[in-house]
C-alpha cells in the first residue's frame, strides 16, 4: 500500500495533521500575497499592454489553480474509486468548490484582460473553450453530487465524472500549441527560460505561490468540515437505530 492511500485512509493522522497545517498554509499564503501584490502593483507598465498587464498577476494564478485543482479532485477521485477511502472522497467534494472559483476568477479576469488586447470579451478558441468545459465539469460534478442521496452512489458516480473530465487537462495546456489561438504562448516555461523579466517574474511567481497555498489551507478546511459532517450524520444514523 502507498504512502497516499495509507494516509488517506487514517482520518485521525488527517485532522492531526490538518489542525496545524491549514493555519500555516493560510499565513503562507497571506505573506505571499501582500509580497507578490506590492511587487506586482509597483511594475512598471509594460511597452505593449500598458497598466493591463496587471491582470497577469490575478489571471495567471487563477488559471494554474484551476488545473491543479482540478488534477487533485481527479487524483482523490481515482484513489476513492480503486481503494474505497472516505477521506479520499471527501478530499474530491472539498475540492470541486475552490477549483470552480479558481476556473470562474482565471475565466473573468482573462475577459477583463482580453478587451483591451483583443478587443473583444471573449473568442471560442481553444485554450478558452478549453478552460471553459474545465468549468463546466467542475459545475456538473458538484450538481451530480448533490442530486443524488445515496452518498456511495453519488461518490462512485462523481469519481468517474471526474476521471472523465480530466481528459480535459492536457486540451487545456496544450491547446495553443496545437491550434491556433488568440491566446498566447507560455511565457514562464518557454524553450530557453522564462520569456519575461524579473520585475514581471518575480511578483508572478510570488502570486503563483501565495495561490498554491491559499488552496492548501482552505482545502485541508473543507476536508475538516466534510469529516466532521459524516461522523455527525454518522452518529445521528446510530442513535436512530439504537
Amino acid at each position: 500500500m502507498t504512502w497516499a492511500p495509507a494516509f488517506l485512509s487514517n482520518p485521525e493522522r488527517f485532522m492531526a495533521f490538518s489542525r496545524w497545517a491549514a493555519p500555516m498554509f493560510g499565513v503562507i499564503a497571506a505573506l505571499l500575497g501582500l509580497a507578490g501584490l506590492w511587487f506586482g502593483f509597483t511594475a512598471p507598465d509594460d511597452y505593449q499592454q500598458g497598466a493591463t498587464v496587471r491582470i497577469m498577476f490575478i489571471h495567471v494564478p487563477a488559471s494554474w489553480l484551476a488545473m491543479f485543482a482540478y488534477a487533485c479532485l481527479a487524483g482523490a477521485s481515482f484513489l476513492a474509486l480503486v481503494f474505497r477511502h472516505a477521506l479520499a472522497d471527501a478530499a474530491a467534494q472539498a475540492a470541486a468548490p475552490l477549483g470552480a472559483g479558481f476556473t470562474f476568477l482565471a475565466l473573468v479576469t482573462g475577459s477583463l484582460w482580453g478587451r483591451p488586447m483583443w478587443g473583444t470579451w471573449w473568442v471560442w478558441d481553444a485554450r478558452l473553450t478549453s478552460v471553459l468545459v474545465l468549468f463546466l465539469f467542475y459545475l456538473a460534478y458538484m450538481a451530480l453530487r448533490a442530486s443524488l442521496d445515496d452518498e456511495v452512489k453519488g461518490a462512485r458516480a462523481g469519481a468517474i465524472l471526474a476521471l472523465v473530465g480530466a481528459v480535459n487537462l492536457p486540451i487545456v495546456v496544450w491547446s495553443v500549441e496545437w491550434w491556433n489561438s488568440l491566446h498566447q504562448g507560455s511565457s514562464l516555461f518557454a524553450k530557453g527560460g522564462p520569456a519575461m523579466p524579473p520585475v514581471y517574474l518575480t511578483p508572478l511567481f510570488l502570486m503563483g505561490l501565495a495561490y498554491t497555498a491559499a488552496f492548501g489551507s482552505l482545502w485541508l478546511v473543507r476536508i475538516r468540515g466534510e469529516v466532521w459532517r459524516r461522523r455527525a450524520e454518522a452518529a445521528m444514523a446510530r442513535a436512530a437505530r439504537s
